[in-house]
């Protein structure tokens, strides 16, 4: 699972809603989001000012459930996604009714358009290929006063993209990149290639030349629980570091 939080002086945002939403609430406020000055475990039915979905597999979106009328019971909470996306919310239990009751209101965003979040932060949205069962894939561009972030938590391997990945990258400075898997024998009885993310060690042959000149950040994130490089000091982690990448921590924060 993977997630972002943007953050502005005015409004705080919400990159995928993860299993683990609760969590991630208490991180933005202990991070000077929404909630200054609340008392710890009182209720908040207005905990972040929106939610951008990338696509439709349980670790993305599965934590809109606690947005629900059992849960926080938000009220028209913006959910950001792609028109896909948003189609397969609405039509679909339990997620529809969040959308009938108004815990969320759906504001569908197509690839290549944008959103001016706040405070000179604007997002834009990019259409890249997955394993798209329900709902098509979308990666986001963050771009502020001081940097321009790539966050692409899933996508298929760089050989089955029909044009150039390459082109992903030419307008970041940090690029937040699917590390689900090191190399392809990490998961014995099961065909990686049917799952469908780029290895490691193909993303770092693909974009090393950018990272070498100092033109590219790149921080893998969305590990699979299966992954060598998510234990410090292992040969995995040494051999991407070594290569100028790095793996991103919990709680790593971001200038824009």
């Amino acid at each position: 699972m993977a997630s972002l939080g943007i953050i502005t002086p005015s409004r705080t945002v919400l990159v995928d809603a993860t299993p683990d939403i609760r969590e991630q609430l208490v991180m933005l406020a202990d991070v000077g989001a929404r909630g200054q000055g609340a008392t710890r475990g009182a209720v908040d039915r207005h905990p972040v000012d929106g939610v951008l979905l990338t696509h439709a597999h349980i670790g993305h979106y599965l934590g809109l459930a606690f947005l629900g009328f059992e849960a926080i019971s938000t009220k028209r909470l913006r959910v950001h996604a792609s028109p896909a996306m948003s189609a397969f919310l609405s039509a679909n239990a339990p997620w529809e009714q969040l959308v009938r009751i108004e815990n969320i209101t759906l504001e569908p965003i197509a690839a290549g358009s944008g959103i001016e979040l706040a405070d000179g932060v604007r997002v834009t949205a990019v259409r890249v290929p997955h394993r798209d069962e329900y709902a098509d894939t979308l990666a986001y561009r963050l771009e502020g006063a001081r940097a321009r972030v790539l966050y692409l938590p899933d996508c298929d391997p760089w050989a089955r993209w029909r044009d150039d990945p390459l082109g992903l990258f030419d307008s970041v400075d940090v690029a937040l990149v699917d590390g689900s898997f090191f190399s392809g024998d990490e998961l014995p009885g099961r065909d990686l290639s049917k799952i469908g993310h780029p290895l490691m060690t193909d993303t770092m042959d693909l974009l090393e030349s950018r990272v070498a000149a100092g033109t590219l950040e790149v921080a893998f994130i969305h590990l699979n629980h299966s992954n060598p490089a998510l234990v410090a000091g292992s040969e995995a982690r040494a051999a991407i570091e070594a290569r100028g990448f790095t793996v991103a921590r919990e709680g790593d924060e971001l200038p824009l």
